[in-house]
Formats: structure tokens, C-alpha cells, sequence
């Protein structure tokens, strides 16, 4: 029996669409090439951080973030608010807590997520980022906070995302249900790998409630 389910932030919550459009715009690339390239990472399991480096070879990205920060300091730049949210999210969120499920917000994400989330006023229960934790995932310490917080046995979390490296492998260490939705680059590819075989994977969050907590 489920008992919390926990959501991954970046394409399980959030539509990163606008933020990596303004990245192009920032870095003069056409927006289709950056986007294209950021799906070539996944399709080839590189890290998101080459997308930067195959389009501007040599660029020193947190120098990058700095100075779009001086020079724009009160845009969004690489940040998000409300307006990214996918649609499903406050309606499943909301139905999951109705039905007695615990839900939680845990995610890789820099310090100024936290606050951004919690801006939301999200139907959720905690909001934790990797970085206040000081672990990443796919760290196996990573998911042991992430039984603390929620309170109940591993095999009563739910863990959901949109990468199978990220969020399927290490759920499944843990022993918690991993869930794996079908949106953005790595939901798509990752979801087509020998080692999602097996694994509960949905298109969007308005399934959940049903499949975690039955009516």
C-alpha cells in the first residue's frame, strides 16, 4: 500500500520548455538547434551540461549564469514560476492528498527551486531540493532522506520522474514504486530502455491517483 508518493521537479512537474528557449536566446542559438541538442544528450545519456559546451565550446557556465544575472536581475533567466507548471499538476496533486496520500516534493534542483515551489502554493505536504540536502540524485543517500521525510517505509513510497537513471534505478534500490512519466526528452527515450522494462510508466499525472490509491 502506497502511502507517499514523491515527485521529481524538472518535466514531471515543471515544462522546461521557457527555460531552455531563454538559453538560447541568452547564448545567440536558434531555439530549435539548443533543443534539439539537449535531446541528443539524452538520446545518448550525456550529461545536460555538454548540450552547453557543443554549442558554445569553452563557455564557463556558472561565469554565464553571473553575468545573465547582473545584466537581467529581475527576469527568470534559468529559473521558474507558476506559469511552467504542467497543467496535470495541481489537479492530481490535489486528488492524491484527498485520497490520503502523502505528497512530497524532492528533486535535483539549485536553492532558489525551493522557494519558487512554495510560491506555488502547491497541494503538497514538503518541498526538498537536492541542494539543501547537499546530495544529488542518483546518490543512494538521496532516497534514504527521502524515506526520512516522508515517514513511512521505503515500500510505501511512490517515486515519480521522468529518467530511468535517475528516478526508475536507484527507486528501485531503495525499495520503493518507481513510476515513470512519458514527457520531455529523457521521459520519451528513457522510457524505451531495457531497463525500464518492467516499470510502471504513465503520460500523465492525472493517472496516478487511481493507480496509488484506488477509489
Amino acid at each position: 500500500m502506497i502511502k507517499a508518493a514523491v515527485f521529481d521537479v524538472g518535466e514531471t512537474l515543471i515544462d522546461e520548455t521557457r527555460i531552455w528557449c531563454r538559453w538560447a536566446d541568452r547564448l545567440a542559438v536558434p531555439r530549435f538547434a539548443f533543443l534539439g541538442v539537449i535531446g541528443g544528450m539524452a538520446a545518448t545519456g550525456r550529461p545536460l551540461t555538454d548540450a552547453f559546451e557543443l554549442v558554445r565550446p569553452g563557455l564557463d557556465l556558472d561565469a554565464e549564469q553571473s553575468a545573465w544575472a547582473a545584466a537581467e536581475p529581475g527576469s527568470l533567466r534559468n529559473n521558474f514560476d507558476g506559469d511552467d507548471l504542467y497543467p496535470d499538476v495541481r489537479p492530481a496533486l490535489r486528488e492524491l492528498r484527498r485520497r490520503g496520500i502523502t505528497v512530497i516534493i524532492a528533486g535535483n534542483q539549485p536553492p532558489q527551486a525551493k522557494s519558487a515551489l512554495e510560491r506555488m502554493d502547491l497541494p503538497v505536504d514538503a518541498v526538498y531540493t537536492s541542494a539543501e540536502w547537499g546530495l544529488e540524485k542518483p546518490d543512494p543517500e538521496f532516497f534514504t532522506r527521502v524515506t526520512e521525510v516522508a515517514g513511512v517505509e521505503p515500500a510505501e513510497i511512490c517515486y515519480i520522474g521522468d529518467r530511468v537513471d535517475n528516478d526508475v534505478l536507484p527507486v528501485r534500490t531503495a525499495g520503493m514504486l518507481p513510476v515513470l512519466i512519458r514527457r520531455g526528452p529523457w521521459g520519451y527515450l528513457t522510457a524505451e530502455l531495457p531497463e525500464a522494462a518492467g516499470t510502471t510508466t504513465i503520460d500523465s499525472l492525472d493517472e496516478l491517483p487511481d493507480l496509488l490509491a484506488p477509489a
